[in-house]
């Protein structure tokens, strides 16, 4: 009796140690764009790390694993986008932490790091998270016109990329409430509702993230979700002396040093720094908006929002336009 409580309690602190290894091996570490950040691993406790292989892994929301750096003694390999932006820190002979430098929006995501030397084997997973903001974007041609490639690439026009559940998420939990369905980059079709009502599932329905399911990637025609970050450079309203169409407003950006702005500028200038103007203006895309931060009466009376003003005729339509000065 007294060799079987013994045995039930080795399996039960055996239970316990790997859960407590489990609970400390998941790190989140929160960044900006442009940043150089670390994501920790350690083999503290351990052999040396000289000799044994270090693999640092991105994992994707499709469930595949982009190789980020691979390190085997003095042997070390970088891959696609990381090439010459990673590196391992190394402050001692047990520390395998990842250096990211100048963080980009597509860094966003979770990361592997696995530490093998035969007999005691380490993996460490990182959750690496940008503060940034999530729209909603529809082209020209009206709601639901882009298939998952599409979407992917009017999300990277605007300086964006298309956004995760996570990122939507958060965006519903401070507010956000979108009608239209659009694409996230797991290949789902979502929407984010705040007040239920009868277009939207209906006025029964609980406030939350809709959800469509996984859709065809390539017939399959929604919106998109984006996600961008804080800007790299200066996002501004241009004065002129007189309202202007759009190729004159592009024109006016660059005899400024600068260029029209995206909407992704406009996004992130309004959310993340608190950008305030009552002047509807040009951007890249051909759309005129403009961002209020404190509502008031004639510009945005009941909520802070990116107010859309729509696609006008590039030629005819007179308006003012925002600017962005990319840092040197």
């Amino acid at each position: 009796m007294i060799a079987l409580f013994s045995l039930a309690l080795f399996f039960f602190a055996s239970n316990l140690h790997v859960e407590a290894q489990d609970s400390e091996s998941r790190i989140k570490v929160y960044a900006n764009r442009g940043d150089n950040i670390t994501l920790p691993c350690r083999l503290d406790g351990l052999s040396n790390l000289f000799g044994n292989r270090i693999k640092w892994t991105k994992l994707e929301d499709d469930s595949t694993e982009t190789d980020v750096l691979l390190s085997m003694g003095f042997h070390k390999k970088t891959y696609g986008n990381f090439q010459d932006r990673v590196y391992l820190l190394e402050e001692d002979d047990n520390d395998a932490t990842l250096v990211i430098t100048n963080l980009d929006l597509k860094d966003y995501g979770s990361y592997r790091c696995e530490i093998i030397n035969g007999m005691n084997d380490k993996t460490v997973e990182v959750d690496l998270e940008l503060q940034g903001v999530v729209f909603p974007y529809s082209p020209r041609l009206g709601r639901y016109n882009f298939n998952f490639q599409n979407a992917e690439a009017a999300c990277l026009e605007q300086d964006a990329v298309v956004a995760s559940f996570e990122q939507l998420y958060e965006e519903w939990r401070s507010g956000l409430d979108w009608c239209n369905a659009g694409w996230l980059n797991d290949g789902t079709v979502q929407y984010p509702i705040t007040k239920p009502r009868e277009p939207c599932g209906g006025v029964r329905a609980t406030a939350g993230l809709r959800s469509y399911g996984r859709r065809d990637k390539y017939n399959s025609l929604y919106d998109v979700f984006c996600f961008t970050a804080s800007l790299k450079g200066r996002f501004y309203y241009l004065i002129q002396p007189k309202k202007l169409n759009y190729d004159e407003a592009v024109n006016a950006c660059e005899r400024d040093g600068a260029e029209i702005a995206k909407v992704g500028h406009m996004y992130a200038a309004w959310k993340l720094h608190g950008y305030d103007r009552c002047d509807a203006g040009w951007l890249a895309d051909g759309s005129v908006r403009y961002p209020i931060s404190r509502p008031r009466k004639n510009c945005s009376p009941t909520e802070a929002a990116v107010r859309f003003v729509g696609f006008p005729d590039k030629k005819q339509k007179l308006y003012g336009v925002y600017c962005f000065k990319p840092q040197p």
